[in-house]
């Protein structure tokens, strides 16, 4: 498979498929493709599976696009603002990810849910006490809100990074909270009473527009009710 990712602020992958690659997608990410790609809807794993991806933000059954009789292409589209990821899955590296950044994947690639290890980073964190974990062998494509910007942390190293901010790691990060201290600075500065920190080893990736913070900041001019 090959790909390209175009456009902004609302980007595509185009994949190039030889005869018989597979991608997955969740519904209503396929954009456009070539007539050969053959699309199958299945349940990718069982019950099991099922229940894990709808705990992760995504759709309990996925879409299965094959190219038939040579090669073929098929287009993912973003359904926000901002940036496509490409990360290549390995059994050795996988990636975490905030719910629905699902976008699009080769077949070898697994989704699955994942708990954050402390209570306390689950509900305070930022996006939720379940994230997404992709696994197994194969390029995923992620959507992050907004431009993304990449850093890669030395073992220990850390990053302190505002609630919603943390679109997707890989996972040999560490995640946790701390606490906003002192009292004027969590009644007056307007970051709330948490931070999400991220430690090193390994790479994250950050948006400049959580999708939480644009709602939020388009709910003032919407009209009341009454």
């Amino acid at each position: 498979m090959q790909y390209k990712i175009e456009g902004t602020p609302l980007p595509v992958v185009l994949c190039t498929l030889e005869a018989e690659e597979t991608m997955i997608t969740e519904k209503g990410s396929m954009a456009w493709m070539t007539p050969n790609m053959e699309m199958k809807t299945n349940s990718n794993g069982g019950l099991g599976k099922m229940i894990g991806r709808a705990f992760a933000g995504e759709a309990m059954f996925q879409n299965l696009y094959t190219a038939r009789g040579g090669q073929g292409l098929i287009a993912f589209a973003s359904s926000f603002p901002g940036s496509i990821i490409a990360f290549p899955v390995t059994p050795q590296q996988g990636i975490i990810a905030q719910k629905s950044a699902f976008l699009a994947s080769e077949a070898g690639v697994q989704l699955s849910v994942h708990f954050k290890k402390r209570l306390g980073a689950g509900l305070f964190g930022g996006e939720g006490f379940i994230m997404q974990k992709l696994s197994g062998n194969g390029m995923a494509f992620l959507e992050i809100d907004g431009h993304v910007i990449t850093y890669d942390l030395a073992p220990g190293q850390q990053m302190i990074v505002d609630t919603g901010y943390l679109a997707a790691m890989t996972d040999t990060v560490t995640m946790d909270i701390q606490s906003v201290k002192g009292g004027m600075n969590v009644l007056f500065g307007g970051e709330g009473f948490f931070n999400t920190v991220v430690t090193g080893p390994g790479r994250v990736w950050l948006q400049t527009m959580p999708e939480s913070q644009f709602a939020a900041s388009l709910i003032k001019y919407l009209p009341s009710k009454g």
